[in-house]
C-alpha cells in the first residue's frame, strides 16, 4: 500500500519547477522556510499559517542557495506515506485490521490527498496530525493525543476542532482531559513560539484568512451551497466510496462505542465548519478523509466490494498525475520572455504566473468578493507608470469571466487589454499543461 501511493505521489512531483505552479501557497511557504536557515531566524514575521510547517520544512532547505520546491515536495510525499500508515492504525485501533486495510487503501488513491502530498503546503500535515491524533483517542491515550492535537494545530489553524472528539473520548475523566488539554498548549506553543509571542499580530493574521475562507474567494461565486459543494469534493476524491463511508458514520451515530464516538464527533464537527465557508477548496476537506476510510472500513462484511470501489479513485489519480507529466505553457513562456523581452522592462503580470527576475514586475492583486477592484487593473494607469508589457493567464482570467457579473471592472480591464497588442500567446493541446498564458504590449 505504501508503495502504490509513494508512486502515485511521484509523479509529477517536478511540475513547474522551478516555479511554484502547482500551488501559490508554496511561495509563501517555502521561502518563509529556507529563510530560517540563512540567516532569517525562526521568527517567520508571517502568521498567515503557524509555524510547524515551515519548521520541519527548514533542514532540508539548509543546503540550497535559494528555495527549493522539489525538496518541499520531496518531504510532503514522505509525510502524506505516513498519512497513509496512520489511517491504517486508525482504522486497525477502531474496527480491526480490515477497517485499517481500507482506512489505508482510501487515504492513498483518494484523488486531492494525492494531488496536495505534491505541494509544500499545511493541509498533509495538518491530515497527518488529524489522523494521528483520532487514533491516539481511539485507543484511549487521552494525554498524548492532546499533546498530538497541538501539534496538527500547530500545522494549521483548523486542527483546534480536534478539541471537540478530545472532549468525547475523555468525557467524565476530567484530570486526564486537563492534562491533556495542558499537552495541547504545550504542544502548540513549542512548535508555533512566535504566534504566541506575536499573539496580536497571528490573530490578526489568522482572522484575515479565516474571514477570507468565509467570505468566499474568486471562483466560487456561482458555486453550490457550502454542504452540496463539499459533499461534490469529497465525491470526486472517494467517488462511491463515499456512500459507504456516509453508512458506517450512521452506524457510529447509532452504536456509539468509543471509536464511534471520537470518528462520528469530529466528521459531524468538523464538516459543520466548513458550512460556514463560501471559499470551496478542495482541500479543505483532506482532515476527513482517513476518518471516513476507517469508517467505511466499519462495513467488515462489504470490505471487499468498497476496496474495489477504490479502483476509480485510483483512476481519476492516474490521469491527474499523467497530466502532470507535461510542461506547463507558463514555463514555456517564461522562456520566451528572457529570450524575447529587454532585460529590466516594467512588466504587469497575474497571480499564477512565474516569477520574472531580471525583470520590474508590478504584480496585479487576485480579485476577491466584496474587495476593491486593484487599481492597477487599468490598461491607461499602466501606460502611466512605464509599464510595458502585461502577462495575463487563464488561471486568473477563466475564473474571473466566469463571474463577470461580480468583477464589471476587472472585466472590462481584460477586455480594454485585448485592443492593444498581443506579442505573445500560449494555449495548451496535447504537449503542454496548465491554463493558457498571454502577453501584451501596451
Amino acid at each position: 500500500m505504501i508503495a502504490l501511493a509513494g508512486g502515485l505521489r511521484l509523479v509529477g512531483i517536478q511540475y513547474g519547477l522551478p516555479f511554484p505552479l502547482l500551488n501559490p501557497d508554496e511561495q509563501n511557504i517555502v521561502p518563509h522556510a529556507w529563510s530560517m536557515v540563512h540567516g532569517g531566524g525562526l521568527d517567520p514575521h508571517w502568521f498567515d499559517y503557524p509555524s510547524l510547517v515551515m519548521y520541519v520544512l527548514a533542514p532540508f532547505q539548509a543546503w540550497q542557495d535559494e528555495p527549493s520546491y522539489l525538496a518541499a515536495r520531496v518531504t510532503m510525499v514522505v509525510l502524506a506515506l505516513g498519512c497513509v500508515a496512520a489511517a491504517w492504525w486508525l482504522g486497525q485501533r477502531a474496527y480491526g485490521t480490515v477497517a485499517g486495510f481500507v482506512a489505508a487503501a482510501a487515504t492513498a488513491v483518494e484523488t486531492t490527498h494525492v494531488a496536495y502530498s505534491r505541494m509544500a503546503v499545511t493541509d498533509i500535515p495538518l491530515t497527518l496530525g488529524v489522523t494521528v491524533a483520532l487514533a491516539l483517542m481511539v485507543a484511549g491515550r487521552i494525554e498524548v493525543a492532546g499533546l498530538v492535537v497541538g501539534l496538527a494545530a500547530s500545522a494549521k489553524y483548523p486542527g483546534i476542532l480536534l478539541f471537540a472528539p478530545l472532549l468525547a473520548a475523555a468525557w467524565g475523566r476530567w484530570r486526564r482531559l486537563a492534562i491533556a488539554s495542558a499537552l495541547a498548549v504545550l504542544g502548540f506553543a513549542a512548535t508555533s513560539p512566535f504566534v504566541v509571542l506575536h499573539l496580536g499580530q497571528a490573530a490578526g493574521d489568522a482572522w484575515r484568512v479565516q474571514q477570507s475562507a468565509r467570505a468566499g474567494w474568486l471562483g466560487f461565486e456561482n458555486d453550490h451551497s457550502a454542504p452540496i459543494a463539499f459533499t461534490v469534493r469529497l465525491w470526486d476524491g472517494l467517488g462511491p466510496v463515499l456512500i459507504i463511508a456516509a453508512a458506517g458514520l450512521v452506524l457510529a451515530l447509532v452504536r456509539r462505542n468509543r471509536a464511534d464516538l471520537v470518528l462520528a464527533v469530529f466528521v459531524v464537527v468538523y464538516f459543520a465548519d466548513l458550512l460556514t465557508l463560501h471559499a470551496h477548496f478542495d482541500r479543505y476537506v483532506l482532515p476527513l478523509v482517513p476518518a471516513l476510510g476507517a469508517l467505511a472500513g466499519r462495513l467488515r462484511s462489504i470490505a471487499s466490494v468498497t476496496v474495489l470501489m477504490l479502483v476509480i479513485p485510483l483512476t481519476w489519480a492516474v490521469r491527474d498525475g499523467r497530466e502532470l507529466t507535461r510542461t506547463d505553457a507558463r514555463v514555456v513562456a517564461h522562456r520566451w520572455v528572457e529570450q524575447n523581452l529587454p532585460r529590466g522592462a516594467l512588466l504587469a503580470a497575474d497571480s499564477s504566473t512565474p516569477g520574472f527576475a531580471g525583470f520590474r514586475v508590478i504584480s496585479l492583486k487576485l480579485p476577491r468578493p466584496g474587495e476593491p477592484t486593484d487599481p492597477n487593473r487599468d490598461v491607461a494607469r499602466l501606460r502611466k507608470q512605464g509599464v510595458a508589457y502585461v502577462v495575463v493567464t487563464g488561471a486568473v482570467e477563466d475564473r474571473l469571466l466566469d463571474a463577470a457579473d461580480h468583477y464589471p471592472r476587472e472585466t472590462r480591464f481584460y477586455s480594454d487589454l485585448r485592443r492593444t497588442r498581443r506579442v505573445y500567446a500560449l494555449h495548451p493541446r496535447t504537449r503542454l499543461a496548465g491554463p493558457w498564458i498571454e502577453i501584451y504590449r501596451i
